[in-house]
This record gives structure tokens, C-alpha cells and sequence, in this order.
């Protein structure tokens, strides 16, 4: 078994999760038809953004409040290949955390449901002259207790 990405605080809540699906498209791919090491970054990007926008934390949700959530960190695992034409799934997770940051997890599959990829990525939430947030700012401080008390699913 894996090594998870992020372990899990005690008495923290579920993942909160979504689903991509996609096609593998042409300008993805290399010369040999698979997709590019380079490409599952956007990939991950696919998933972050369905599940900000599904729960209030998108980009432009932070923006209009003052806040932005540069990425500081992003990790792939690269287990099968994707090729074109392909249809696969993007899993991505949103973990729970105490800090101020957002931990996502992604979890690529084939057709055939088969693991081709995962990854993580860190977001850190600053304000707009950029400095890091040491505490979660009200609206993200509104949706963690929405979290923990289990309206969000």
C-alpha cells in the first residue's frame, strides 16, 4: 500500500471529492501518443477547479474576498500511460487541514478504472500584497465550519 499524500488529523472530517471526465485530446499528447509528463499538472488543475467551484472555493471566490491561493507545491506519480483518445476520470480530494492552505489529492483512471496517475497539491492562502495567512480569513473560516459540521459532502 501507498504512503497516503496527507495523513489524516484525528476527528477531521472526509475528503470532500469530485469527478472530471475527459478524452485524452491530440495537442496532449507526444509523439509516441501518449500524453506528456506535462500535461497531468492541467489535469489536476481540471479537478481543483470543478471542486472550488462546487464548494465556494474557487479562484474567484478567494479573489473577490482579498485572498489568493498561489500553488506552492505540486507532486505526480506516473504509474500507466494515457493515449490518445483515451477517456479517463480525475478524482480530485480536498483533505483537511488546521492550517491555513488547501491539500488537494488527484487520482487519474483509464476507461478500464485502472490508476494511471495521482498526485497532490498545496495551496497556500495569501492576501493581496501577498502576504501568507497565518489564520483562514472569514470565508474560508465559514466553509471549514461547514465542513466539520457536515453540510458539505
Amino acid at each position: 500500500m501507498k504512503k497516503p499524500y496527507f495523513r489524516r488529523q484525528d476527528n477531521a472530517p472526509e475528503p470532500l471529492r469530485c469527478r472530471v471526465d475527459r478524452v485524452v485530446r491530440f495537442e496532449e499528447v507526444d509523439a509516441l501518443a501518449i500524453v506528456w509528463h506535462g500535461r497531468y499538472p492541467s489535469y489536476f488543475e481540471d479537478g481543483r477547479v470543478l471542486l472550488g467551484e462546487k464548494y465556494g472555493l474557487g479562484y474567484m471566490d478567494f479573489y473577490h474576498q482579498g485572498v489568493i491561493a498561489p500553488i506552492k507545491q505540486i507532486h505526480v506519480d506516473y504509474k500507466l500511460p494515457l493515449r490518445f483518445g483515451d477517456h479517463f476520470t480525475i478524482e480530485a480530494l480536498l483533505h483537511w487541514t488546521d492550517a491555513t492552505r488547501l491539500n488537494h489529492e488527484f487520482i487519474i483512471r483509464n476507461a478500464a478504472g485502472e490508476i494511471t496517475t495521482t498526485g497532490y497539491s498545496v495551496q497556500l492562502l495569501m492576501d493581496q500584497e501577498q502576504n501568507v495567512l497565518m489564520l483562514p480569513p472569514p470565508c474560508y473560516e465559514q466553509f471549514r465550519q461547514r465542513w466539520l459540521s457536515g453540510e458539505l459532502q
